[in-house]
């Protein structure tokens, strides 16, 4: 029995999602607009990058044939292959464009219920719920009760967060209700402890994520966001793959926020890093002591909120050719058989309009050692990536999603 190695790559996505109408996100496109705007200059920034966009490992892979596949995008469609690399794009098939849908629907458990979310209106809490927050959870009231990105509204309310005590409360378009609260001021347990107070409070809402968000400074001069983050996650309405794999005796290792996503269920170990370098590091660790049928899962979270959220192009296209240039490291750790899949969740495309993140088909790339590789297409569901780690690592077909392994698995 071999390993698996899933690496999602938070936000990137590749454009061209079929109902990307529904969401407003018709022309969105992550990666196409991110290696455009590096083609043209934009993505240049001094001191940063410059130039073309730089992904020799990813393109290896079949990132380039991803694009063309999911859009019709050049991006060096041609290249050469690595030996057993095998691309294609996936659709999404849940309701939602966040990050437990996606992830849930990687781990072959697609979300095919509507999530519960706050209007777009100030205030945007029901008064029972902020009432209630209030109450129960031992604070003078809240700030903001918007919707809004983290860094502006922790520029707009951290002031008087302190001089008040209020938590800060806000939301987006996606299922979630976010707590920033100071460190010090505050308290970090006792932000925490709130979160779970309202974690309980928004579960007949239907609402999938209370997100812990603190942050230091003093002014809005100097107020920055931690890498103490917390999500409280509602748990996935049936098993998923991360499920199947524990309850069989297998080791799950989830690195960065995977954990919390799944709300800490199929986990065996969690690993942590500040910074998608760090999660890089954890990553290289956990794959070194994973054995026969174990399953790494690593987020690398930083694509998203650091620069999708903050529309940062040059940012972002400098993280990917980071990322990118440690990936030799991981090809390095893998024995015969084992399988790696780069991925992602959803897209959040850095020159779309607003923050918010964008509904885009995702690259499936990867490699299989010593196996064959090849094209896979454009897949249905996110949920054949999970079903194709089941059957790489021996498990009994699931509900949901088809393996590609058949595709890829013939011997080199």
């Amino acid at each position: 029995m071999a390993r698996a190695f899933l690496f999602v790559l938070d936000s990137f996505g590749i454009g061209g999602a079929a109902d990307a109408e529904r969401f407003g996100d018709v022309g969105s496109d992550t990666f196409g607009h991110i290696a455009a705007a590096c083609a043209e200059g934009r993505g240049n920034r001094e001191d940063l990058r410059s130039g073309p966009l730089d992904l020799p490992n990813m393109t290896a892979l079949g990132l380039g044939r991803a694009a063309r596949l999911a859009t019709g995008f050049e991006f060096e469609a041609n290249a050469k292959l690595r030996a057993g690399a095998f691309h294609g794009a996936a659709q999404e098939i849940s309701s939602g464009k966040d990050t437990p849908s996606g992830h849930w629907e990687i781990a072959a458990v697609p979300v095919t219920f509507a999530w519960g979310y706050f209007p777009q209106t100030v205030p945007a809490f029901p008064v029972s719920l902020t009432e209630a927050i209030t109450r129960k959870g031992n604070v003078p009231g809240i700030l903001g009760d918007c919707h809004a990105s983290g860094i502006e509204i922790i520029e707009r309310f951290g002031e008087e967060h302190i001089r008040t005590g209020k938590p800060i409360c806000y939301t987006s378009v996606d299922s979630v209700l976010q707590i920033a609260a100071h460190e010090e001021h505050f308290g970090l347990e006792r932000l925490y402890a709130l979160c779970k107070t309202v974690r309980r409070l928004v579960d007949p809402l239907n609402i999938g994520r209370v997100i812990a968000r603190p942050f230091v400074g003093e002014s809005r001069e100097t107020f920055e966001r931690t890498p103490n983050r917390k999500d409280y996650a509602t748990p996935p309405p049936e098993p998923t793959l991360l499920d199947r794999l524990t309850g069989r005796g297998s080791k799950v290792i989830a690195v960065g926020k995977i954990g919390d996503i799944f709300a800490h269920r199929g986990i065996s170990e969690i690993r942590k890093g500040v910074g998608n370098m760090a999660m890089f590091n954890a990553a290289l660790g956990a794959m070194d002591d994973a054995g026969d049928g174990d399953l790494v899962f690593a987020n690398f979270v930083d694509f998203d909120t650091e620069f999708g959220h903050r529309r940062d192009v040059p940012g972002y296209a400098a993280a990917l050719e980071a990322f990118d240039r440690r990936l030799p490291e991981a090809f390095a750790r893998l024995k015969p058989g084992d399988l790696l899949i780069l991925t992602a969740d959803h897209g959040n495309d850095p020159t779309w309009r607003g923050t918010d993140h964008t509904r885009e088909r995702i690259p499936v790339i990867g490699v299989v050692q010593g196996l064959r590789g090849g094209d896979i297409g454009l897949r249905p569901t996110f949920a054949d990536i999970g079903e194709t780690v089941a059957e790489h690592l021996g498990l009994p077909r699931g509900r949901h999603g088809t393996s590609f392994l058949e595709t890829i698995a013939t011997h080199a």
